[in-house]
């Protein structure tokens, strides 16, 4: 009778009145204690995880990103970010997504496929400011297959004066200068951008398309409008 009641007593007292064992309160003190939160580690990120992670980061910049800046943002190798990039390019491909990851002057970015370029051009067409005339993209061209090149010889190739739309592309970052030509006057050299590269979606100036000898007329194959053998500014 006295063992049940000595059981009793125990199960009927209040929680925490029952004297705990030396080894009870040493389990006590080290779990009463907050555990400080922390990040988990890049060998603990799961390659779902790292993927998602290079996925927000692409989203959310409006230009490329290098392996290494995503590396960095995400606390990752550049090795392991390419394998995200290839694990993402798979799920977009088989679940028939309409955008791709591509390489883009020197970096990442999430670029829809071609077969959509309709859909975007639509979207867009009110942007008249990006937009290139003829004469422009002709000019832009010249400058991307001979750079670095003078104006004297995007002239001589087009066969009107260039100068105007020279500038134009300039405003908007297409081209600059890349130097000055060893030669009388010191004549000013002209090349592409890193911006005329993400605008035409290039990795680098290796992805131009190939071309065989330039025709008469510039390497687009473009003849001369009216306009532009008059000399008249719409036709620069």
């Amino acid at each position: 009778m006295s063992a049940d009641v000595g059981a009793m007593s125990v199960y009927n007292t209040p929680m925490g009145s029952v004297p705990a064992t030396p080894s009870q309160e040493s389990s006590v003190h080290e779990t009463s204690e907050p555990q400080a939160r922390t990040e988990p580690s890049t060998a603990e990120v799961s390659g779902q995880e790292l993927a998602l992670l290079v996925e927000a980061a692409l989203l959310a910049s409006d230009r490329a990103l290098t392996s290494a800046k995503l590396a960095e943002a995400v606390g990752a190798t550049s090795g392991a970010v390419g394998k995200a990039v290839e694990q993402l390019n798979e799920v977009y491909e088989q679940t028939g997504r309409s955008f791709r990851i591509e390489q883009v002057a020197g970096g990442w970015q999430v670029m829809t496929l071609p077969r959509f370029a309709g859909v975007l051009a639509a979207l867009n067409k009110s942007r008249q400011q990006t937009r290139l005339t003829p004469a422009a993209l002709e000019t832009l061209a010249i400058i991307a297959y001979k750079q670095p090149v003078l104006r004297a010889q995007v002239e001589a190739i087009r066969g009107v004066a260039s100068g105007e739309v020279i500038r134009w592309l300039m405003d908007r970052r297409l081209i600059k200068i890349v130097g000055r030509a060893q030669e009388l006057g010191r004549p000013m050299l002209y090349g592409t951008t890193k911006a005329f590269l993400e605008v035409f979606g290039l990795a680098d100036l290796e992805d131009l398309p190939k071309v065989g000898a330039p025709p008469q007329g510039g390497p687009t194959g473009k003849t001369q409008t009216a306009d532009e053998s008059s000399g008249s500014p719409a036709g620069q």
